[in-house]
């Protein structure tokens, strides 16, 4: 099987250029977004957050499953006031690969993760394989030859192909079934602060991450904060089923992104600008919420509540059951036209959700973290 090799490009050349490190927020989505890292392949996107984290952390590894984990160590008056937090958001991306070449060179291709069949036609792509990328397209019937009733429905999965310009048999001599295939999809920096690009599901909470990271190493606090950018989320929330099991912290939020509010969307959704969504539901603990919400108004951060009444389809599905139980809450990102190659996220709500997760690590102490895990029943209750 063909893999990416840790590749951070893709064939084509930027829409724009790259925002300088005068924006280092920016630059780390940009090089994010740019990243190859098709769940069960995010070796590229593993080392770019690696090396961000490296200097914000006491150690940095990378576990047998992939994750990528730093660690920050707390310091608290005395050894028995310490305790542990673990961040984790998640850094794959949905994709394709090969799923079988056709005669004429084509390339049948199966999905990876949630990936979208109304956003694939038309689109360049890149098939990464052991020789290199390879460009290609994914092509489509001419609207001439296509019937009035095929018009009405998009193609079934097994209608797509890859069109990299190769022979049947150049084809079968530099690709294989299996490797990995990306949307050839450069970021852009859009008006008011805006940024769009592929894979900002779940990059934007990695960067998010990363500046909670930040924000901590100038803060004091008594908590070892262990920072997960975790994989195969897309695929069944794998990475943060084991991380959690190895670091088994005392208290966990997950980072993700959320739908925004976009035409043709439910009102009810939260917006871009406004800050990060923080979740209340079974899958969070009522006492992790209620501290991030006190955190985000004593800090002065933006935020917005999301309601989730069942299961919450993240990284705290998973580590919230992981050992006997972990306090666990969730933040978002608000991001607008989710698993397309167009995903818009505002800058301005991925600090936002770095300032309110370092303030929440900073504020907690050993007894706060003790009182998550001590349920009290009144007598008049059952």
């Amino acid at each position: 099987m063909g893999h990416p090799h840790g590749s951070t490009g893709h064939a084509g050349g930027p829409a724009q250029q790259a925002p300088g490190e005068r924006d280092p927020l920016a630059a780390f989505l940009w090089r994010l977004s740019e990243a190859v890292g098709v769940s069960g392949h995010e070796e590229g996107v593993a080392a770019l957050v690696a090396l961000q984290l490296s200097g914000l952390a006491d150690e940095v590894r990378t576990d047998r499953l992939g994750n990528c984990i730093a660690l920050r160590r707390g310091q608290p008056a005395t050894e028995d006031r310490r305790f542990s937090v673990m961040f984790a958001a998640h850094m794959d991306e949905i994709g394709m690969l090969v799923n079988g070449i056709e005669k004429g060179g084509f390339l049948r291709v199966a999905a990876v993760g949630g990936t979208n069949v109304q956003t694939l036609l038309g689109q360049r792509v890149v098939v990464h394989t052991d020789g290199g990328p390879l460009p290609g397209v994914i092509g489509l019937k001419p609207p001439h030859l296509t019937s009035e009733e095929e018009r009405k429905k998009f193609p079934k999965w097994e209608e797509l192909f890859v069109d990299c310009g190769l022979t049947e048999e150049e084809a079968r001599q530099r690709i294989v079934v299996g490797d990995v295939i990306t949307i050839a999809q450069s970021p852009q920096q859009l008006m008011q602060g805006r940024f769009a690009g592929k894979a900002l599901d779940n990059r934007a909470s990695v960067a998010a991450l990363a500046e909670a990271m930040r924000h901590l190493h100038r803060l004091r606090h008594d908590a070892d904060v262990f920072a997960v950018a975790t994989v195969q989320e897309e695929v069944g929330l794998r990475g943060a089923a084991v991380g959690a099991f190895a670091v088994n912290p005392d208290v966990a939020v997950a980072i993700d992104v959320t739908f925004a509010r976009q035409r043709l969307v439910s009102e009810e959704v939260v917006e871009l600008g406004k800050g990060p969504a923080i979740a209340t539901g079974p899958n969070f603990h009522p006492r992790i919420f209620e501290r991030l919400v006190a955190a985000a108004k004593e800090h002065g951060v933006a935020y917005q509540v999301e309601v989730i009444p069942g299961r919450s389809g993240t990284d705290a599905w998973a580590i919230q059951v992981s050992q006997a139980g972990i306090p666990t809450g969730l933040v978002s990102v608000p991001l607008r036209y989710m698993h397309s190659p167009v995903e818009v996220v505002d800058l301005s709500d991925i600090r936002q959700t770095g300032r309110l997760l370092a303030s929440f690590v900073a504020g907690l102490r050993r007894e706060d973290v003790e009182a998550l895990t001590r349920w009290e029943v009144g007598a008049d209750e059952h």
